[in-house]
């Protein structure tokens, strides 16, 4: 119904936004993402909107990006995830990240959004995986492309179990060792994985 909203940012709060256009304000939910980059109150926004219909309620929520509006519907698609816990997980994570994530099967980096327990967060990863690479930026696809395919190789989930070990998260160790020549030996990925991390700190 509604595809975007143009006009002028009136109030940002902690979980929603106010764009007024033509003088009505319309109040739009959204991630904390969204809320830092949008803008100052009264500058001129574009944000991407979607109408959740309800029995008791409709509710508008609204992004600063196609790519965070494209998640958060991929996201309500699965069981258990309604708009509010979609929300919650891309005030966490960007697009990219959640992509990363869910390329690797890193559930726990998503159980940091407030309300997503594990299960949920597995189910999100594996309801997810053959679609998020459709959100992705250009650089990000190709990395997503090389985390996904970490599993395939024995070297390489080992290497990254082991950089987990060390305290690393799922996506970042799978975005470390995806890009490596597979057939490196274990150790060698594990030491080139960590001076990678390292760089990136």
């Amino acid at each position: 119904m509604l595809y975007n909203i143009k006009g002028t940012l009136t109030v940002t709060d902690v979980n929603f936004i106010v764009v007024e256009c033509g003088g009505v304000g319309f109040k739009c939910y959204s991630t904390l993402n969204t809320i830092k980059t949008i803008g100052k109150t009264g500058s001129e926004v574009n944000v991407y909107t979607y109408l959740a219909v309800r029995e008791d309620a409709m509710d508008l929520y609204g992004f600063a990006s196609l790519a965070e509006l494209e998640a958060f519907k991929l996201l309500i698609t699965v069981s258990g995830i309604g708009p509010k816990a979609a929300v919650a997980i891309l005030s966490e994570l960007t697009p990219d990240k959640l992509a990363l994530c869910i390329a690797s099967g890193d559930s726990k980096s998503i159980t940091r959004a407030q309300g997503v327990g594990k299960k949920t967060a597995e189910r999100v990863v594996l309801e997810l995986k053959d679609k998020m690479g459709s959100i992705a930026a250009g650089d990000t696809a190709s990395v997503i492309s090389g985390a996904a395919s970490v599993a395939e190789s024995s070297n390489t989930a080992e290497a990254v179990e082991a950089l987990v070990a060390l305290g690393y998260s799922q996506s970042d160790a799978a975005v470390a060792v995806g890009a490596m020549d597979k057939s490196l030996s274990v150790d060698e990925m594990i030491r080139l994985g960590l001076k990678q991390l390292a760089r990136n700190l």
